[in-house]
């Protein structure tokens, strides 16, 4: 008999900590369900990513869907439930979404400032669709004893920079959600971490303005005088996935080389 399939499923597939995770994972020995949103420009660099996870031996699944869209996501993991089989499952979930509005709450004039829209969006995106995958996840079979969800957030959650504020917000409620469900899931013994890696160059920290001032800030303050890379954060996570570490809940893991305890 064939051994069940396990499976990780990265939400922001196509870049930055989502395309590292999932080539790290795939090394790992995972077939990644990959979730991306892509216009035609940058899909080559996705047909890269899917090569090399495929070139580790490994199936990926990737849909170029919105994933705060709740009808994609009943799409994805009614194919994930396909893929899997019976008794496979999807051992990993992570979440990493970088999709929101980085306008200032009062500005110059009003049709500057963010909007409800915008505001509601932002938090939509980078924190409640944690939650809304995880429930699917559980309530679908998918996702089973054992399972390990992480999520990305960032120092923002805690710190004021200009035109962030929405995003910031995000970060910290999507942190006061990883709480309440590791309380929630451990009876399930489901562990959910949230990881906060130190200033790395992604396409998501380039849309920041300012984000020159950002990374020399961080090169000063980083005891070892350069950037975290996404790959230092895949690394991470694919130990942290590993058998053994289910005790390890509820946190907000820093993944900086020491960046934020450096004054």
């Amino acid at each position: 008999m064939a051994e069940p399939r396990h499976w990780a499923l990265i939400l922001g597939a196509s870049s930055g900590f989502g395309e590292a995770t999932g080539l790290e994972l795939a090394r790992a020995g995972y077939d990644i369900i990959g979730v991306h949103l892509d216009r035609k420009t940058t899909m080559p660099h996705v047909e890269d990513v899917i090569g090399g996870i495929r070139a580790a031996g490994r199936t990926a699944v990737f849909f170029n869907v919105n994933a705060a869209d709740p009808e994609r996501r009943v799409e994805v993991l009614a194919r994930a439930r396909e893929e899997a089989g019976k008794d496979g499952t999807v051992g990993v979930l992570l979440h990493s979404l970088a999709f929101g509005n980085l306008r200032p709450y009062v500005a110059g004039s009003a049709e500057e400032a963010i909007t409800p829209a915008q505001m509601d969006m932002t938090l939509s995106v980078m924190a409640h669709s944690l939650v809304y995958w995880t429930q699917d996840l559980v309530y679908s079979g998918l996702m089973r004893r054992g399972g390990k969800i992480f999520a990305m957030t960032s120092a923002g959650a805690m710190r004021v920079l200009p035109n962030y504020g929405a995003v910031s917000a995000a970060k910290a409620a999507l942190e006061s959600h990883i709480r309440q469900l590791a309380m929630e899931l451990a009876p399930r013994g489901i562990a959910i971490n949230g990881i906060r890696a130190g200033v790395t160059d992604t396409p998501a920290l380039r849309k920041i303005p300012g984000n020159q001032a950002i990374v020399d800030t961080a090169l000063r303050r980083n005891p070892s005088g350069r950037l975290t890379t996404t790959q230092d954060v895949a690394r991470a996570i694919a130990v942290l996935c590993r058998p053994g570490t289910e005790w390890i809940t509820g946190n907000v893991i820093g993944v900086d080389g020491g960046e934020e305890v450096v004054g």
